[in-house]
């Protein structure tokens, strides 16, 4: 039986938590690169950026548990409300300490970039809570995979920068792209390995609308966009061609392909769904040690 606290870091599932990272970094390495770097609004944007996948972690297994898609016959990993170990009062007291740190957060945040990131942040909390819960929760017909997109790829990444630079530029919008489209693959991957268990609990994602087959491309698609980002970087906004960098995580990316080609068991696509994490950050973290390097380009 795990702990209190081993509890609480199952309902915050840590493997998930390098997505919420990865757009914060991408960001920060833009401003650097432009010039127009800040510490503090950086370090409190990967704050912000992860207390909100907590809270929508938080929030996607307890409303999850109250409308039935989380059975004895789930193969992914531990849902803490499902288990017991987390009674559902005590997960709402949790995710309202994590939504009050997320405002305090957010209000340095604003006090920085004003009201566009007041209307980002708002925006940003409605969508954690109503991915499963609230009178229309998207994740339940198919919308999920386009929030995850907007909110951990475009709003994320274009956030961390405009609280630093107090502008956008075209760049960061077709960073957040790649970091969008690697994001939300790891979404795909829990939908592909949840469809049998969500369809029985009538929660139409976009993978069981899709069906396997339509979710392996949606995965494959996902990758291809990430990795056409890296050359646009270079040759329409003149940055460093060490952007490139970020194509050493094409093997690890074509082995994952393969992987999700023909796995359907829980464990192999629970391991497949940590390693895209794990993709999605390495990819972020060498895209943005190339953005860096266009400082002395």
């Amino acid at each position: 039986m795990p702990t209190p606290t081993q509890s609480w870091l199952l309902a915050a599932r840590p493997k998930t938590l390098p997505a919420a990272l990865s757009p914060v970094v991408v960001g920060t390495a833009l401003a650097l690169a432009d010039g127009v770097f800040q510490p503090g609004p950086a370090l409190a944007a990967a704050a912000g950026a992860l207390l909100l996948q907590i809270l929508s972690n938080f929030a996607n297994d307890y409303f999850d548990f109250f409308k039935g898609a989380d059975t004895a016959e789930r193969i992914g990993p531990v849902r803490v409300t499902a288990s017991g170990l987390i009674s559902p009062a005590q997960l709402r007291i949790g995710m309202g300490v994590v939504i009050a740190l997320t405002v305090l957060v957010g209000l340095y945040l604003v006090s920085v970039g004003g009201w566009p990131i007041l209307a980002a942040g708002v925006a940003a909390i409605v969508a954690a809570l109503a991915y499963t819960g609230g009178p229309f929760p998207f994740g339940y017909y198919g919308l999920g995979d386009f929030f995850v997109f907007l909110f951990f790829g475009i709003v994320a990444v274009c956030g961390a920068y405009f609280v630093q630079a107090l502008m956008l530029t075209p760049a960061a919008l077709v960073a957040s792209l790649a970091v969008g489209s690697l994001v939300t693959a790891i979404l795909v991957v829990n939908n592909y390995r949840d469809i049998e268990t969500d369809r029985k609990a009538n929660k139409r994602t976009l993978a069981v609308m899709l069906g396997r087959q339509g979710a392996r491309r949606e995965y494959f698609l996902l990758l291809i966009v990430a990795f056409a980002v890296p050359p646009l970087l270079w040759w329409l906004f003149g940055y460093s061609p060490a952007v490139l960098l970020a194509w050493l995580t094409v093997p690890p990316a074509v082995e994952l392909a393969r992987t999700i080609a023909t796995a359907t068991d829980g464990p192999t696509l629970n391991n497949t769904l940590g390693r895209t994490a794990q993709l999605g950050l390495r990819y972020s973290l060498l895209l943005s040690a190339g953005i860096v390097t266009s400082i002395w380009w």
